[in-house]
C-alpha cells in the first residue's frame, strides 16, 4: 500500500508539474501599449517658452496645416489618379538625391534606446547623396538577468499625414512588388511592412522578408514580390499567414539583427514600388486552416 501510494504520488507531480517557458506568457487579451511597454523615446527636446510664444507658433502651425488642407481639396478636386501603370516603370517613393531634409522622413532606433543593449546605428548622407544605415551591433546581453538576446538596429518610416495631423495610408494596392537600390556589406537585413491596426491584437503584426547584399562596389537592384512577405507577431512566425494589405500600409522599417556582432553599413539609393502585370501570385505560403484551433 505504501509502495503504490509512492509511485501515485510521484506520477501525479510529474503530470502537474510546470516547466519554465522562455516567452512571456500573456494574462489577457487587453493590449494597453502599442509598444507593447516599451519606452516611447524622441530626439526632440522642447524648449521652454511663453504663452505668448506658444501661441503665435500655434496660429503658424495653423495657417500651414490650411494650406495643406487646400492642397488636398485641390487635388480631391482635379481627382486625377494614376490610370495606367506601365510595366517596368517604378513609382519611387523615398528618393534620396542629396537633400538633408529626406532624413527627417527617417526614425532611428536601437536596443540602446530602451537599455536592452549596447548597440547603436547613425543614418547620414555619403558625399554622393546617398542615405547610408550603419553602425555597430553588440549581441552581448546586459548583466540585469532578464536579457538573453540583444543585438539590433532599425531605421523606420515616418508614418505619413494629413492637414491637422490626420493619420492616412500609403496606398499600394494597384502595385505588385517593392524596388530598392542598395548598395550593402553581405549582412542580411529584414525588410518589414507596418499596418495600419484598428484592435490592439493587431498592433505587433509585421510582414517581414529577408533582404540578401552583397558586398563589394557594386549597386544592387532588389525586385521583391509582396506575395513573399511572411506574417508575424510578436517576432514569431505564424502558422495561419495572411498576404499583407498593399492598401494599408502606413510604414515601411529596415533592420539589422542578424545576430553577428560588429560594423554594418547599407547604402540606399531609392525605395519604390512597381506592378507587374504578369504576376499573379497572391500569397507564397500555404492558406490552408488547420483542422484543430490547438493543431500543432
Amino acid at each position: 500500500m505504501t509502495t503504490r501510494f509512492i509511485r501515485l504520488l510521484h506520477l501525479y507531480k510529474k503530470t502537474n508539474s510546470r516547466s519554465f517557458y522562455t516567452t512571456p506568457k500573456i494574462s489577457d487579451m487587453f493590449e494597453y501599449d502599442r509598444k507593447s511597454g516599451y519606452p516611447c523615446k524622441s530626439d526632440y527636446i522642447e524648449e521652454p517658452k511663453t504663452v505668448i510664444e506658444r501661441i503665435r507658433e500655434g496660429f503658424s502651425q495653423f495657417k500651414h496645416e490650411l494650406w495643406l488642407l487646400k492642397e488636398e481639396l485641390k487635388d480631391n478636386f482635379h481627382m486625377d489618379p494614376t490610370m495606367v501603370l506601365r510595366p517596368g516603370e517604378v513609382d519611387v517613393k523615398w528618393k534620396f538625391d542629396g537633400n538633408p531634409d529626406v532624413l527627417d522622413d527617417w526614425i532611428i532606433s536601437t536596443d540602446k534606446d530602451i537599455h536592452d543593449g549596447k548597440s547603436y546605428a547613425t543614418l547620414e548622407l555619403t558625399p554622393s547623396g546617398k542615405a547610408l544605415f550603419s553602425g555597430v551591433l553588440d549581441t552581448v546581453p546586459l548583466r540585469d538577468g532578464k536579457k538573453r538576446q540583444t543585438g539590433y538596429c532599425n531605421i523606420r518610416s515616418v508614418e505619413p499625414l494629413k492637414s491637422f495631423y490626420r493619420s492616412t495610408v500609403h496606398d499600394w494596392d494597384p502595385y505588385t512588388h517593392l524596388i530598392l537600390r542598395i548598395r550593402g556589406d553581405g549582412r542580411n537585413y529584414m525588410l518589414n511592412l507596418h499596418l495600419k491596426a484598428h484592435f490592439d491584437v493587431m498592433w505587433t503584426d509585421l510582414h517581414h522578408f529577408v533582404l540578401y547584399t552583397r558586398g563589394g562596389p557594386y549597386w544592387q537592384y532588389v525586385k521583391i514580390p509582396f506575395s513573399k512577405f511572411y506574417f508575424s507577431n510578436r517576432g514569431r512566425i505564424q502558422d495561419a499567414q495572411t498576404a499583407p494589405r498593399r492598401n494599408s500600409v502606413v510604414a515601411i522599417s529596415i533592420s539589422a539583427a542578424d545576430g553577428i556582432a560588429g560594423p554594418f553599413s547599407l547604402e540606399i539609393d531609392f525605395i519604390g514600388v512597381e506592378c507587374d502585370e504578369t504576376f499573379h501570385e497572391e500569397s507564397a505560403y500555404e492558406l490552408y486552416n488547420p483542422p484543430h484551433p490547438y493543431y500543432v
